[in-house]
């Protein structure tokens, strides 16, 4: 399950390498979100064309199918940093110490192996749907107003390459913590006094 978490930074170069990934998976992430936003737009001017002067917007759906991988995939390397992604923690949340840096560390470096497989599935989908050698009937476009569709093709190896990034640094972090018995620069489960904290200085921003 999702659960509140805090990050922990200092001044050390694995720390500021961190605070230098966050700003880019921050930029990512609003990217996102305007995507989503812009989806809304959309959706408004093709119901009031559909509903107001019987024409909808032209290739709505088409336009979807290329937002879809912003709303999708940009964020996940912000959301992973934060510790905000979906996860059963039943038996890890029972862990303290270097016995949960060793856990976590077993599960980011799978995560990491994953990952780095869909980087290199994904690049290789993109690089089918890129070529414009291809005559132009063979080429990947949508189906109503012909969009090519290797822009939002490359958001899938683009977004999954920020986050093996992401993954990297936590799996020298969990390392890290492991032998020092401090972790920094990873999503720290907050107790429940922490999380009413936070909450309270969210409500207060």
């Amino acid at each position: 399950m999702a659960t509140a978490s805090l990050v922990l930074t200092d001044d050390s170069t694995l720390s500021k390498l961190d605070r230098a990934l966050l700003r880019l998976e921050r930029a990512f992430a609003l990217i996102s979100g305007l995507a989503v936003f812009g989806l809304m737009v959309l959706a408004v001017v093709s119901v009031t064309g559909r509903n107001a002067f019987q024409n909808p917007l032209p290739g709505y759906v088409d336009w979807i199918e290329q937002a879809m991988p912003l709303i999708a995939f940009m964020g996940i390397s912000w959301v992973m940093r934060e510790g905000g992604h979906i996860r059963m923690d039943i038996v890890v949340g029972q862990l303290k110490g270097r016995a949960l840096y060793l856990t976590e560390l077993i599960t980011t470096l799978a995560v990491l192996i994953l990952m780095v497989l869909l980087v290199w599935g994904s690049w290789a989908h993109f690089q089918r749907s890129f070529d414009f050698a291809a005559p132009m009937w063979s080429r990947d476009s949508s189906m109503d107003i012909a969009l090519p569709i290797w822009p939002a093709k490359l958001m899938a190896p683009l977004a999954f390459g920020v986050l093996v990034a992401r993954l990297l640094l936590q799996v020298w972090a969990y390392g890290r913590a492991v032998v020092t018995g401090q972790a920094i620069a990873v999503p720290l489960i907050a107790d429940a006094a922490t999380q009413a904290r936070m909450e309270a200085e969210q409500l207060e921003d």
